[in-house]
């Protein structure tokens, strides 16, 4: 019998799964009017399943009917699409793979600059051909790296412009590698963007990898699907290799040759088609289970299909399809005392059994009803795992090495690495609290399961990032939770995403550390200052212009205002004192008194206050100069001209 391995990242990416849920919801609530702009995934059997739930593919905006919501497939379109809908008028669902809405952002943004673009890929790909509807004209796809030499090779017009080079997601990371080494090095004019999917990446490494170890390989995926095709050379370097749609192919294949064989597939491939082909294997090369089942035996402890025959106060009566007649107790039919036997089956129901007892001698065998209900759970932890999907549960206990979760009845282990919480941090937080989790691991022999919370957790920090960026430009707000402070900022969470506002940007007063302003757990609402998509740096905005107190100073005060200020500090040339919170201004040692000063300590001390005259106001340097002096001076004229008045 064969073994069968399938590759650790095989089927839906994230971009393929999210239009396919997109478009699922819209008919989920009650749109009968889709129409996708060309098939939402190189997969048939997906593609069918849409079209019976009433769902149109066109080929063109033009085709669409006025009343329907067009949707915009993962693989994104050209900005002369975007013109089209709005001309016409249609709704339309925006399905673009947030990583290749990035590459139209880097390409409209290069175009701009004045860069010319270079696009790997298949210009014949619809990637590609939305690639190109963002470059105005201004760019060059070449397929591989002979295409991209030849181009360098030739003096023309568009080398002398700066360059920017690109990649179609799901190019082939073995000839990517090949087409960096032809472009020139240490060129400050030449731009090279990394764009190729870190999942497609991870896939073709991961298929490369296992067709090293096996003797053939079994690539699952739509005939027309370019990362498919693209898994399916990468096999081929390694061993003999097979591009099927479904299992139902696997019975063409000659693989009698092969004792270990390798299951991977594209992006577009469901789970429950991976499982279908694996299934379909199992029961090609499994020769000693097929005969088992030839001769219909039963054993202890096997699961069964049965066909309850007859009902009595006691127990059912079951044909398991072999010379035995079974008989399954009230005791394992249910727990309740309270119930019948015919409360909980009917003659003629087809129900799930477990073998508890065999008598070949009398022709007997016990089944139980119960067993399996305990076990419905379990198989849908072992689903779970097989299409990665994410469940919920409860914390029910601590115990060594991490905590145990209740999922469908069925007991989970989560390591505390997996639980998504820091070494420092207390386990029993978690206690009773309902998580999501993914199965990580299935022990099916042993009905033991492994999940992970932190998988949850990072998903969807990963899938947050992607909309976040997809999104995000300078001068754009937010409300986000402080997570972490330091002595130089503060840590804003965006939604999945994380940003700094520098201390100087949390107050317009000086201050010695952000806790002066806010502390963790704090809900700011800040602004884009500056991004850095290449770093994944951002940099944040919390005070407001209007809060600016040399404003509010400009807005209430002018040269020759006489009003109280407080001392803050001295200096050997004078003294600051506070006019309003955030502005201070300077008493020179001269505008003390009307006398010589030597020492300011000897007039003036902090938290002293005087009255002052504004003598001179320089916004743009921030400076203000006030002078007790001037008040005594006018004093002094003052009482001169009374006396002089008296006289």
């Amino acid at each position: 019998m064969a073994e069968i391995k399938v590759a650790e990242s095989a089927g839906f990416c994230f971009g393929v799964d999210r239009a396919v849920k997109l478009v699922y919801s819209e008919i989920e609530k009650g749109n009968k009017n889709v129409a996708t702009l060309g098939p939402i995934i190189h997969n048939a059997d997906v593609v069918n399943d849409l079209q019976s739930k009433g769902v149109r593919i066109v080929d063109s905006v033009a085709e669409l009917r006025n009343d329907e919501t067009a949707v915009i497939r993962s693989h994104g379109v050209g900005r002369d699409i975007y013109c089209q809908l709005e001309k016409k008028g249609n709704s339309y669902i925006d399905a673009t793979c947030p990583f290749v809405a990035r590459i139209h952002k880097i390409v409209r943004e290069k175009t701009n600059d004045g860069y010319f673009i270079l696009i790997a890929g298949d210009k014949k790909h619809p990637e590609v051909q939305g690639i190109v509807g963002h470059c105005d004209e201004n760019c060059f796809v070449f397929k591989d790296e002979f295409e991209l030499r030849e181009f360098f090779s030739k003096k023309n017009e568009k080398m002398k412009k700066k360059l920017a080079i690109v990649a179609q997601t799901t190019y082939n990371i073995l000839v990517w590698g090949e087409c960096i080494k032809v472009i020139p090095k240490d060129d400050e004019n030449i731009l090279v963007f990394d764009t190729i999917c870190n999942a497609t990446s991870q896939r073709q490494s991961d298929a490369s990898l296992l067709s090293k170890e096996v003797d053939a390989m079994i690539v699952v995926g739509g005939k027309n699907s370019s990362n498919t095709i693209k898994l399916y050379n990468v096999c081929c370097e390694n061993c003999p290799s097979y591009h099927i749609e479904n299992a139902r192919e696997l019975y063409e294949l000659d693989l009698n040759n092969a004792d270990k064989i390798g299951i991977t597939a594209g992006a577009s491939t469901p789970a429950y088609i991976i499982k279908e082909v694996q299934n379909t294997m199992d029961e090609i090369f499994d020769f000693e289970k097929e005969l088992e089942q030839s001769f219909k035996k039963v054993h202890t402890g096997e699961r069964v299909k049965g066909y309850i025959a007859a009902v009595n106060n006691s127990e059912a009566i079951v044909d398991i399809g072999t010379k035995h007649t079974g008989y399954v107790p009230l005791a394992e039919l249910t727990d309740d005392q309270t119930k019948k036997p015919s409360d909980i089956v009917s003659v003629g129901d087809e129900v799930d059994l477990i073998v508890t007892k065999i008598n070949d001698q009398e022709g007997i065998v016990m089944l139980s009803k119960k067993k399996v209900d305990e076990l419905v759970g379990f198989d849908n932890i072992a689903k779970a795992k097989d299409e990665d999907a994410v469940l919920e549960g409860t914390v029910l206990n601590v115990v060594k090495g991490g905590i145990l979760v209740s999922v469908d009845g069925v007991r989970v282990f989560v390591p505390a690495s997996q639980t998504g919480l820091g070494r420092d941090k207390n386990l029993d937080e978690l206690l009773k609290k309902n998580v999501e989790l993914k199965i990580i691991e299935v022990n099916e022999s042993r009905r033991r399961a492994v999940g992970s919370i932190k998988a949850v957790t990072k998903a969807q920090k990963e899938a947050a990032k992607a909309a976040f960026w997809e999104t995000a430009e300078e001068g754009k707000t937010y409300k986000g939770e402080v997570k972490s402070l330091t002595s130089y900022g503060a840590f804003v969470d965006l939604g999945g995403i994380d940003g700094m506002v520098h201390i100087s940007e949390l107050s317009w007063s000086r201050i010695k550390h952000p806790n002066q302003v806010v502390k963790v757990g704090d809900i700011l609402e800040v602004y884009i200052k500056e991004l850095d998509k290449e770093a994944g740096r951002i940099s944040l905005g919390y005070k407001k212009a209007e809060d600016n107190p040399w404003t509010k100073f400009q807005d209430s005060y002018n040269v020759g205002d006489v009003v109280k200020a407080t001392i803050v500090s001295i200096t050997p040339f004078g003294a600051f004192a506070k006019i309003i919170e955030g502005v201070d201004g300077l008493i020179h040692i001269s505008q003390i008194a009307d006398k010589r000063v030597d020492n300011v300590n000897e007039v003036l001390s902090v938290g002293q206050e005087v009255d002052v005259k504004i003598t001179e106001i320089d916004i743009e340097s921030k400076r203000i100069s006030i002078s007790i002096r001037a008040l005594l001076e006018n004093a002094a004229e003052e009482a001169d001209a009374e006396e002089t008045d008296a006289e």
